[in-house]
């Protein structure tokens, strides 16, 4: 019987491991084939019964495309086999459905998800971890769920609570810039908070001329969202990402910065903007430019 684990890698392993645990199998035990070693000459021998009863083996099939006469041989097994495939073509998903079962891990895809995921882990390890500091490690290391894990496993071997400072201090790492919470930093007119965005972005090693592109296009999308609003009155998140042709995180973030805007104001904006990527390609030191322009913003 084939048990495929698909999703995010992380995730998908580690509830690989738990699900055999439940069968009773033991997974640092079993025989774990991956890269070159996949081979159906290599998968023979661990795909039958031991002397003690069923067995298992698990295959890892990253960077790996499986041919139909592998798969074929895999779902023919004796034994449990457990299949790492993270993102399978529908193909492979209904030879895998045919032979067993799927065990889908998908993994938490926005900020807040992120956190939420933490927050949840958080509890299972009893762990006495605060939500302002499960969001810092959201924010700290994004989708990157095993970063993640390893701060957390690092965090049981100390004394709590933990907040956002106290986490800060053992991760000790800085979350990166958001372009975005930037520029509504700015219009609301925290010029600090604005500052510190873009510290964090061009520290992280983003290209300032780059920068300036984002904010030219976050800005566009900005003033083509007060004209939206002006012209509609009050618009919700979908219907702001339809009728503005982009995804709906964009323009949910560029509804809530329109809404501290109108016309005039968004109009000089535009025009700061336009000065200093003027300044920029004429030379002037991007990163105090791309600061003095915040502040600007800010204002």
């Amino acid at each position: 019987m084939i048990l495929a684990f698909t999703g995010n890698r992380f995730l998908a392993d580690e509830t690989l491991r738990d699900t055999l645990a439940a069968r009773g199998l033991n997974p640092r035990e079993l025989p774990r084939l991956s890269g070159e070693d996949v081979t159906s000459e290599q998968l023979r021998p661990h795909l039958s019964p031991g002397l003690f009863g069923d067995g298992g083996v698990i295959v890892d099939l990253e960077g790996i495309k499986p041919d139909k006469a592998l798969l074929e041989l895999l779902a023919a097994a004796e034994v449990t086999v457990a299949v790492l495939d993270e993102s399978p073509p529908a193909t492979r998903v209904k030879q895998y459905e045919k032979a067993g079962q799927i065990v889908p891990s998908p993994a938490p895809s926005k900020p807040g998800d992120v956190t939420g995921w933490v927050v949840q882990r958080a509890r299972k390890q009893k762990l006495a971890l605060e939500r302002d500091a499960a969001s810092y490690l959201a924010e700290v290391f994004g989708a990157d769920l095993t970063g993640i894990a390893s701060e957390m496993t690092k965090l049981a071997l100390l004394d709590g609570p933990f907040t956002r400072e106290a986490v800060q201090r053992v991760v000790g790492r800085e979350p990166p810039g958001d372009s975005f919470a930037m520029l509504g930093a700015a219009t609301a007119g925290r010029a600090a908070e604005a500052v510190m965005q873009l510290r964090r972005l061009l520290l992280s090693g983003e290209d300032p001329f780059k920068l300036m592109g984002a904010v030219v296009w976050q800005y566009s999308l900005v003033a083509r969202t007060v004209a939206l609003l002006q012209e509609e009155g009050r618009v919700n998140e979908a219907a702001a990402a339809q009728r503005l042709g982009v995804k709906p995180y964009p323009a949910k973030k560029a509804l809530e910065v329109a809404r501290k805007l109108n016309e005039a104001k968004i109009r000089a904006h535009l025009g700061r903007i336009l000065e200093a990527d003027l300044a920029m390609k004429r030379g002037l030191d991007p990163a105090v430019t791309l600061e003095r322009l915040i502040v600007q913003l800010s204002v």
